[in-house]
């Protein structure tokens, strides 16, 4: 071989590099998308005071800071990110989501912590708009999110619930996401910062570095496959509202007792008479009304359905089934 085709077959080689093919197998599948990240709330400070830790921690600090290390993240990783608020400022919901609707986002991500009057309880809640069956995409981004949540911060050792915004605002669902539908998207709760041991994990940047490393692994592998279609809401299914506690409402004694509720009624139940079927209905319902979107609140809903249809109300019973499966999203086996 002369010496001029070795000279053309060494450039030929220089000029694919292995770190370049390795690279371009390594592609992120972010790469192009636009995320609107949302840090939740922001300036309510003087204005409200359940959001806050037990050592004062507030959550829209936390937010901030875990939506902050996420977009440096993300934009390492090619894709575009849309920040609705980038400091401690209260940003009206309406324009948060205008700016994801306007940007035609490909994910609207909504960064939150989590309150309870129950200190023990801490574990991941997703929130998707709407009805399961209507709204497969976000579904589908909030089973990974969660997912990547119980693995990353829990080490799997978690139950995980995925939820619709309807168990929380039974009339409506959430603003931000209501707004935004159309759009996959979630509100994504990673834990709880009223349990005194969790709020001191929130704390540390390195632990809010970690949080935002779940979310990049769940939104890779949500982009990593096909997106399912978002139809149009209550197209398929429309239930009757369920009301719940909300925010300040869940920091009081009746709410501490949820999972108290939920054990006792499975035991009357289990007896099986009218009396203790009646008693324990009652008490399905105030847990299910007490933490409508924990990972026992969609049992609570199958339990009240399979009461109403012993007591011979077949259509609330059925209403109560469909609930449980439009409204709960089964993720995970684990129990507290």
């Amino acid at each position: 071989m002369s010496g001029y085709l070795i000279f053309l077959l060494l450039m030929l080689c220089m000029s694919v590099h292995p770190a370049s093919i390795l690279a371009q197998e390594r592609a992120s599948p972010l790469i192009g998308k636009i995320i609107c990240l949302d840090a939740g709330h922001g300036g309510t400070a003087e204005t409200d005071s359940y959001r806050a830790g037990p050592t004062g921690e507030r959550e829209e600090w936390i937010n901030l800071r875990v939506a902050l290390l996420l977009q440096k993240m993300l934009e390492e990783k090619g894709a575009r990110v849309l920040m609705t608020r980038t400091a401690d400022d209260n940003i009206p919901l309406a324009e948060r989501a205008k700016l994801a609707i306007e940007s035609q986002a490909d994910v609207f991500l909504s960064v939150h912590h989590n309150a309870t009057a129950d200190a023990k309880a801490n574990f991941p809640i997703i929130y998707f708009h709407g009805n399961a069956s209507e709204n497969a995409a976000s579904v589908a981004l909030g089973k990974d999110i969660a997912q990547a949540l119980a693995e990353h911060l829990y080490n799997g050792n978690t139950p995980a619930s995925l939820v619709s915004d309807h168990t929380i605002f039974a009339t409506a669902g959430t603003k931000v996401l209501r707004d935004t539908y159309g759009i996959p998207g979630v509100i994504a709760e990673a834990s709880f910062f009223t349990n005194t041991s969790e709020e001191k994990r929130l704390k540390k940047r390195a632990y809010n570095r970690k949080e935002a490393r779940a979310y990049v692994a769940a939104l890779e592998k949500f982009f990593s496959k096909q997106v399912p279609p978002i139809l149009d809401k209550n197209s398929q299914v429309k239930l009757p509202p369920f009301k719940a506690l909300q925010e300040a409402e869940r920091m009081s004694e009746t709410a501490r007792l949820w999972h108290q509720d939920y054990l006792r009624a499975q035991e009357l139940m289990a007896k099986g008479d009218a009396t203790s079927l009646q008693h324990a209905y009652e008490l399905f319902t105030q847990s299910a009304r007490s933490f409508p979107d924990s990972y026992v609140a969609a049992q609570c809903h199958m339990n009240r359905a399979f009461i109403l249809k012993k007591l011979g109300k077949v259509e609330e019973a059925h209403q109560e089934t469909l609930r449980a499966e439009e409204h709960y999203v089964h993720v995970s086996e684990r129990q507290l």
